[in-house]
């Protein structure tokens, strides 16, 4: 089983895969790209203004080797046309730069494209902290902003790749609310109930609901609240009602915990890199090992 990034980024060196990078012209994201030539994880298509991208390079002394430049006038291009180069094969995996995610979101989903694989593209972040003896992932705190109970059923079905690349099986599902018991006020805890229910017999996921957050991650406190299971305090994955749920609860991670992180779109046909723009290039790099490492698993278009 795979307990941290640094694991994951051993096991993607060499692989040398081809990453289309949409909105470059970004410092961290440079940076991140110049860590993965030197590990060896990709060459690098750059989709941006090229102007700015090669000012940013010389202005950071940053070099890449192996790098083919695109210029695009605006970001809303650079999604389009680093899209475009995923689908027509020139590069394994796409990545978000210095774009808004509703960008590169929109750029996936042109028809003309066939990059959508399954019902619902998520978002999920891997989190790794002190406070917490393994990897723990979060969905969706990025895409998704009021999953409904069939949404939901997708989240949970789109982090099975990563309990697959992780070696977690099965995956233990937190489905989060306020509460512990289901409660009628709360539609995040009758959402957790039918997911329960819905995955009962699942052999890739063992999924408990509802759960507040300090019973997910705390065997201390469901002893202490007398909530039993599998699954408190030791989830694999954390399932927020909302997106706003999944951003406080990841940059609180982040920002309060000290956690190092990695991000990525699943549900597409080929792995997508999206962090937030305010990421560090460690958290980039690491999700970029990510993606280098799911597009193993993910079969040629």
């Amino acid at each position: 089983m795979i307990t941290s990034l640094k694991e994951i980024l051993s096991l993607a060196k060499g692989e040398k895969k081809i990453i289309a990078v949409a909105a470059a012209e970004d410092k961290d994201v440079l940076v991140s790209l110049t860590e993965a030539e030197r590990h060896g994880l990709a060459s690098f298509l750059l989709f941006g203004r090229e102007i700015r991208i090669r000012e940013i390079l010389e202005e950071n002394n940053l070099r890449l080797r192996s790098m083919e430049i695109f210029d695009c006038p605006s970001p809303e291009d650079a999604c389009r046309e680093a899209a475009r180069a995923v689908s027509e094969d020139r590069a394994q995996i796409l990545m978000k730069g210095m774009a808004d995610t509703s960008m590169i979101l929109k750029a996936v989903l042109q028809p003309e494209l066939h990059l959508k694989k399954g019902e619902l593209l998520s978002h999920v972040m891997l989190y790794e902290m002190d406070a917490y003896p393994k990897l723990i992932l979060l969905t969706d705190g990025g895409m998704v902003v009021n999953p409904s109970l069939a949404d939901k059923i997708d989240l949970i079905a789109n982090t099975a790749v990563l309990g697959e690349l992780l070696g977690i099986k099965p995956l233990k599902v937190a489905v989060l609310s306020a509460v512990e018991k289901v409660n009628t006020h709360f539609k995040s805890s009758l959402d957790a109930h039918e997911l329960a229910l819905h995955y009962a017999g699942d052999p890739r996921f063992l999924v408990e609901g509802p759960l507040s957050f300090d019973i997910a991650v705390s065997k201390a406190s469901a002893q202490h609240k007398g909530v039993g299971g599998e699954v408190p305090g030791d989830a694999d994955v954390l399932l927020v009602p909302s997106l706003e749920a999944g951003n406080f609860l990841g940059k609180s991670f982040t920002y309060m915990a000290g956690a190092q992180s990695a991000g990525i779109i699943l549900g597409a046909r080929c792995p997508i890199v999206l962090t937030s723009r305010s990421d560090s290039s460690e958290a980039k790099l690491s999700s970029i090992a990510l993606a280098v490492l799911l597009s193993r698993m993910t079969p040629p278009m």
